[in-house]
């Protein structure tokens, strides 16, 4: 599925730019070859995130044991360093603009044009955005929130080309006061897309999805799980990869503990999605961990129960036992 919306999303840039480059041509205008600089990383951007989204789908094989996903954060590094570059260039042909301003010309018929393209980007780009959140898919995020920006950004280049036509161009340099605006916009949604890959690549914690399994785990936790610390979750791609220690009752079978790491692995799939790997360590339960344990009429009992230790992030994260101290 990603990589279908993927390919029309790598079609639809070709023709938006096409259509923008045409209004650009018609009117001479800066802010109208801002939004044509934007088609462009939108078209760079819409076939690398489709040669990424193929190969992130590719399953894991010897060389790659985690799989392919991470190609998805490259991609979405070099989209956001694209829109960057592009925000930098449109300051460049503003300020040029502004030094040697010339006629514009065809104004009407560029608006049209432009604001249909608009209109494409938008649609696309909602459908683009739920579509990755769904499928867990960061390049089509990646791409539905730039199009989703492209087409605000064309709404301020629609408002200047509106201006300057109401005005018979009397105020030209309208148009390069709007493309440094939007030139802002550009460089912004460029930094927000580079951070976030960096932060992919560096597999630094998605709290938000962290938080998400940690209430799951506890809300549905059986009294057999009498710990779980050191908690990691990391998302490449649509794969889902959790690392945990289980504390389980010290008298259990290996059979037993494999039946609980089935459990906890069903729970995670049904509140998820199918496309989640484990790495479950086992620990045996200590005797300062009885007072933590709600097993009801345990054999080997230590001490008195008090209460269940409520997993949290402060404290699930830790590569330690809970109840020691």
């Amino acid at each position: 599925m990603p990589v279908r919306i993927q390919r029309y999303i790598a079609f639809l840039s070709l023709v938006l730019f096409a259509a923008k480059m045409m209004a650009w041509w018609l009117t001479h205008s800066v802010t109208v070859l801002t939004d044509a600089l934007e088609g462009i990383v939108n078209m760079v951007a819409g076939f690398l995130g489709l040669f990424s989204v193929i190969l992130a789908a590719r399953p894991r094989d010897t060389n790659h044991p985690y799989g392919h996903g991470k190609a998805e954060f490259i991609t979405s590094a070099v989209e956001g360093t694209l829109i960057i570059v592009a925000g930098c260039v449109i300051i460049y042909e503003a300020i040029h603009q502004l030094m040697l301003p010339h006629t514009l010309e065809h104004l009407n018929a560029g608006l049209m044009i432009i604001a249909a393209a608009g209109l494409c980007n938008y649609l696309a780009g909602r459908y683009a955005v739920a579509q990755g959140r769904q499928h867990h898919s960061m390049v089509l995020e990646s791409a539905g929130s730039h199009l989703l920006t492209d087409a605000y950004s064309t709404i301020a280049v629609i408002i200047g080309i509106t201006i300057l036509l109401l005005t018979n161009n009397h105020w030209p340099w309208l148009d390069s006061l709007v493309a440094l605006c939007f030139a802002i916009i550009t460089i912004r949604t460029g930094y927000k897309v580079l951070r976030r890959s960096l932060s992919g690549m560096m597999d630094e914690m998605d709290m938000g999805m962290l938080e998400k399994v940690i209430k799951v785990l506890q809300q549905n936790r059986k009294d057999q799980w009498v710990d779980l610390h050191n908690l990691r979750v990391i998302q490449y791609g649509s794969l889902m990869h959790i690392d945990a220690h289980l504390t389980l009752p010290w008298y259990q079978q290996v059979a037993d503990a494999d039946k609980e790491i089935h459990a906890l692995e069903t729970l995670i799939q049904s509140h998820f999605s199918n496309r989640v790997e484990l790495f479950i360590h086992i620990d045996s339960c200590m005797p300062y961990q009885c007072k933590l344990c709600a097993m009801p009429d345990c054999p080997e009992r230590k001490e008195q129960f008090a209460s269940q230790l409520e997993w949290r992030i402060d404290n699930i994260w830790a590569d330690a036992k809970h109840g020691k101290g």
